[in-house]
Parts: structure tokens; C-alpha cells; sequence
């Protein structure tokens, strides 16, 4: 008996100019099916949040990632020409940014189910997020202000590499430990600001004992300013990262089934050796390249803390690691 002829596949129907096509679900479990779109990933195939169009969130990103280069050509003009770092140039396209910045993180995790992407991509734009923050506030009224040459161009290569990784809704935290995750993304941005300070101290440093006397030279604070300024903004950081660490303790549950030990004890070193160099600076008056060195040793520490182990569970192990 021959069986008659298949009618041939109709071709898929092409989505509408300027609108993204239908979701559509990946056959699997109910407990793993996911439904994808061409803008974001929803876990939940039961309710499928409504698409976020790449036009609107590529638009936000680009015009924060304009922003961010204007501020810091702005910025770096105003210290290369002759040291001056009037925030009335720089100071309000580095505001528009952080905004704009801040306005794309809010509008991912109202648009997607879950609470705030906290993930890797994600946290590292939300310190740089805090990072240009820290620097917009109070480098406009300062001498602080020079940080931004590099705080800028930084946070809006973190926004756009976010954004080209993609969102991943993060499961419910609560307030607990949105508190604690919060109070983390702050000190590492504080912390990372002392960071870049401390290496521009020790650049200062070096051209003095060179007698190199650079334009660049003129828009830093004296070196002893500078010095204070830098023992404050660790002294911030370390008063943020003790809350963070205490926070951490009380909220977080089963440090071993999360794989969390191995974060812990490197914030608890970096905090410790944070601790050091304050009552280091306190009783003996450390200063210079020491107070440098110990800030980026306890740095390290700190990043490979986090974000070393973040990248690691969730880049390099995936699913499997957590």
C-alpha cells in the first residue's frame, strides 16, 4: 500500500517589523521547562513575563555608555589642560549616567520575574554602578574628582557587558539578605574607590621621588590630603564590610550546602588585613607605599572573595557549581 504524500511545512511566520516574536517553550519537565524570548530568559513557562524589546534597553545603554565617555573626555580634558576639575562640565552628564545606569537596573528587575539579578555580570555592573556614584557625589566637591577618568569609561563597560551577557532573574532573597547583598555591593564599591586611590597615591609618590612633575600631578590633592582622603574612604569601607560580614552571619543559612566557605574566609582576610592597616595608620602612622600596598593586597583578597568565586560557580562550573 503506498501512503499518500505529506502536505510540505508551511515556512515559520515571520515576527512584525520592530516587535519580538512569541515566546517559545523549550520542551522539558514542568520543573525545568523555561521559556525563552529574543530579550530575556523567564524560568517560569506558567507566567511568562512580557518582553523587555532590545530597543529600549539598547537605547538606555548607549546613551548611559555616551555619558560615561562625554564625563570622562570632560574630565580628562579639565586635568590635562591645567589641573582644574570644575564639576560644572563633567559633574552633569556623570549624574545623567549614574541615572540612566541605575534607571536600566530598576527597569530589569521590575520587567523580570524574581528578585534583583544579583548574578555576576550583574554585580559587577552594580558595583560599577556605585563606584561612578561615589565619584559624581562627592568628586564634585572635591579634588576626589580624578578618579572618574577611570571610574567612568569602567562603569560603562560594565553596563554594556550586562547587558550583552544577558539577565538572569534571581530567585526571592527577602529583605534579610537583599539587606546583606546591598550593604556588600556598597562596600566593595567604597573599597574599590580606596583601591584606585591608593594607586594614585602611590603614582604621585613615584613622580615625586622622579621629580616627573606631570600636568596630571596638579589635579591630585597634596600628598598628605590624598593620604587622608584615602584612610577615610577605608575607614567607610571597612565600617560597610564589617555590617556586611555581621549580615551575612545572621541571615545566610548552610554556608556549605551554598558553597560559601571559601568566600567567607577570604572577606573575613580581607577584613582583616583592611583592620590591620587602620590600626597600623593609628599607632605607628603608616603611610605611603606600605598603606599601598596593604589597601591592594586586602583588594585582592576581596575580589577574588566575590566576584573570583561568583565566576567560577556560576562561569565556569554552571549549574552544577550553584
Amino acid at each position: 500500500m503506498v501512503s499518500s504524500p505529506r502536505p510540505p511545512a508551511s515556512p515559520p511566520a515571520r515576527p512584525a517589523p520592530g516587535r519580538c516574536p512569541a515566546p517559545r517553550v523549550l520542551a522539558a519537565s514542568p520543573s525545568t521547562r523555561a521559556t525563552h524570548s529574543c530579550c530575556f530568559t523567564n524560568p517560569d513557562s506558567r507566567i511568562p513575563a512580557p518582553p523587555i524589546c532590545e530597543t529600549s534597553t539598547m537605547t538606555i545603554v548607549l546613551i548611559a555608555f555616551a555619558l560615561y565617555l562625554l564625563a570622562a573626555g570632560l574630565l580628562t580634558r579639565a586635568v590635562l589642560r591645567d589641573g582644574n576639575q570644575s564639576p560644572a562640565r563633567w559633574l552633569l552628564p556623570a549624574l545623567a549616567a549614574v541615572a540612566l545606569h541605575a534607571g536600566y537596573h530598576v527597569l530589569v528587575a521590575f520587567r523580570t520575574a524574581g528578585g534583583p539579578d544579583m548574578h555576576f555580570f550583574a554585580a559587577l555592573s552594580l558595583t560599577g554602578l556605585g563606584m561612578a556614584g561615589l565619584t559624581a557625589v562627592f568628586g564634585g566637591r572635591g579634588r576626589m574628582a580624578a578618579v572618574g577618568v577611570v571610574v567612568f569609561p569602567l562603569a560603562a563597560i560594565l553596563l554594556a557587558c550586562y547587558h550583552g551577557y544577558g539577565h538572569e532573574p534571581s530567585a526571592d532573597l527577602g529583605w534579610r539578605l537583599e539587606l546583606h547583598a546591598w550593604m556588600a555591593l556598597l562596600a566593595y564599591a567604597t573599597l574599590g574607590i580606596a583601591a584606585l586611590l591608593a594607586i594614585m597615591l602611590w603614582l604621585q609618590e613615584r613622580a615625586l621621588r622622579r621629580r616627573d612633575f606631570h600636568t596630571w600631578l596638579r589635579a591630585l590633592p597634596p600628598l598628605t590630603e590624598l593620604e587622608t582622603l584615602l584612610f577615610r574612604t577605608i575607614t567607610v569601607g571597612f565600617i560597610l564590610l564589617t555590617l556586611t560580614l555581621l549580615t551575612g552571619l545572621l541571615f545566610v543559612q548552610d554556608f556549605l550546602a551554598q558553597r560559601l566557605l571559601h568566600k567567607t574566609v577570604l572577606s573575613i582576610l580581607s577584613w582583616i588585613v583592611f583592620g590591620a592597616l587602620l590600626i597600623g595608620r593609628w599607632r605607628n602612622g603608616w603611610r605611603g607605599t606600605k598603606a599601598v600596598h596593604w589597601t591592594l593586597t586586602a583588594m585582592a583578597l576581596l575580589v577574588l572573595s566575590f566576584f573570583g568565586s561568583k565566576f567560577v560557580i556560576e562561569l565556569v562550573l554552571g549549574p552544577r557549581g550553584g
